[in-house]
């Protein structure tokens, strides 16, 4: 039987089979013994389809593996004093077992080399997680599992391999991210042991990107944000933490407090997820921020009843923080800082059946109103018992595609050329007249360009947009 026809026993590698069945030919040929190891075979035993291949060799030194590769494939060298090679044009990485020995701080603080003749087991017990340990020989089609991976796997357990685990401290958020993406249950150890690591003074885009996992990938986000409460990780996020034990009026959240509901807000998010990376991660970082203000907000008022009265902007600044701590990405910042201070609009205009201009204006202040709906399903879908009300978005939603504003913000007609053309000379009064006319186009004063140079030519004669005369 060929290579190619024994892997399918375990995966079908999508565009991929024919090329990992060169390589574990052209391999073992050098005199090497290729196995598939962690993600991809976790995958497959899952029933998904892998998106990234990783082949470890053993019993074959680095300057020959390259060598033999580079006959048949492009190979670009990630890390060649320690073993790790891309083929490239594929998601495909090979790699020797490595060695790794505590440096420094941090997710980097390591000393790392390769080491083909490392035991297997060994090599097994410096991965993370028992479900990333499983190994698969393509040649016989066996499969290695020293750690019980395929055990923990059949019972959505997520299990440490060893002791080395806390050598690295990311892979506390990894483990958050993996709980949420495959609905895994911590093992009480991996619990215990997660309580001793700090984080180290791990890189900030490290940590964003194991956050962005779980926004993205997350099957359950609340499962994640669980774990980090569990372990204790959470007091890192102080703006999350603040929100445990912050009461709310049971009428609207029978759910309980604002940390319980913002974990079922997400589980919403996560039901109606569109695939758009950018959007899915702009939307699902305002439903975890949008209730951050209630941990300074939350009141019993005279009427006797809790109420967060401006929640809505207090969460704004809390929110910038909890961003900025991870990420430089001013855009995705911008864009996720007005859903959280707007969340509650869908619902404000929709009991006031409100204007085309307000739809306009929410439009302009958001950048894209659906965005701003999606956050509000998300949050009237985390009150269970309570069934989710999507009236208040349907109907902002259809007005503003009605008006064109759906994934829009609103752009000026309007603009200096108009303004040369009718003869004004360029000067302060400019700016002021082109800013009224946004408002008029705000308010429906006009929709197109011929009625903004009628709507424009009365205002010149009006001498609107001439600046105060100085003092």
């Amino acid at each position: 039987m060929t290579h190619a026809e024994q892997l399918p026993e375990l995966v079908k590698f999508d565009g991929e089979l024919t090329t990992v069945a060169e390589l574990v030919a052209v391999i073992s040929q050098a005199g090497g013994r290729p196995l598939l190891v962690g993600g991809c075979v976790r995958d497959a035993l899952l029933g998904t389809q892998p998106k990234d291949i990783d082949i470890e060799v053993y019993d074959l030194e680095a300057e020959r593996l390259v060598g033999a590769l580079r006959q048949h494939f492009q190979v670009i060298s990630v890390g060649q004093s320690f073993g790790v090679f891309k083929i490239r044009g594929h998601d495909i990485d090979v790699s020797l077992p490595r060695r790794e020995t505590k440096a420094g701080l941090g997710h980097r603080g390591f000393d790392v080399w390769g080491d083909p003749r490392m035991p297997l087991a060994e090599a097994a017990a410096r991965r993370d997680f028992t479900i990333n340990a499983i190994y698969w020989d393509p040649c016989t089609g066996e499969l290695l599992d020293p750690h019980g991976g395929r055990r923990d796997l059949a019972g959505r357990v997520l299990r440490h391999t060893s002791p080395a685990f806390a050598e690295d401290p990311l892979r506390v958020l990894r483990a958050m991210q993996f709980a949420a993406r495959f609905l895994l249950e911590p093992a009480p150890e991996t619990i215990a042991l997660c309580r001793q690591i700090t984080p180290e003074g791990l890189p900030a885009e490290r940590i964003f990107e194991e956050w962005a996992k779980l926004i993205r990938k997350g099957a359950s986000p609340s499962l994640g944000l669980r774990f980090l409460r569990d372990c204790g990780w959470v007091r890192y996020f102080p703006e999350l933490a603040a929100l445990i034990g912050v009461p709310q009026d049971p009428q609207w959240h029978p759910e309980g407090d604002v940390w319980t509901h913002t974990l079922h807000c997400l589980d919403a998010f996560a039901r109606q997820r569109t695939g758009d990376v950018w959007e899915d991660l702009v939307v699902g970082l305002a439903v975890l921020c949008h209730d951050l203000g209630k941990a300074v907000t939350t009141r019993t008022e005279e009427d006797g009843r809790l109420h967060a009265y401006g929640h809505e902007s207090a969460g704004v600044p809390l929110a910038q923080t909890f961003l900025e701590r991870m990420t430089r990405h001013k855009e995705l910042i911008e864009s996720v800082l007005p859903l959280v201070e707007l969340h509650m609009r869908p619902g404000e205009l929709w009991r006031a059946q409100a204007s085309d201009a307000a739809v306009r204006r929410l439009a302009q202040r958001v950048g894209r109103i659906d965005r701003l709906v999606r956050v509000d399903a998300a949050d009237r879908g985390g009150r269970p018992p309570l069934p989710c009300d999507a009236a208040s978005g349907l109907w902002l939603l259809e007005r503003a595609k009605a008006l064109a504003l759906k994934d829009s913000a609103p752009k000026p007609i309007l603009y200096g050329r108009h303004l040369l053309n009718l003869g004004m000379t360029p000067g302060p009064a400019f700016r002021l007249l082109l800013d009224a006319a946004f408002e008029a186009q705000l308010d429906g004063a006009f929709a197109n360009e011929a009625d903004g140079l009628v709507w424009l030519q009365a205002a010149m004669a009006r001498g609107h947009g001439t600046p105060p005369p100085q003092v």
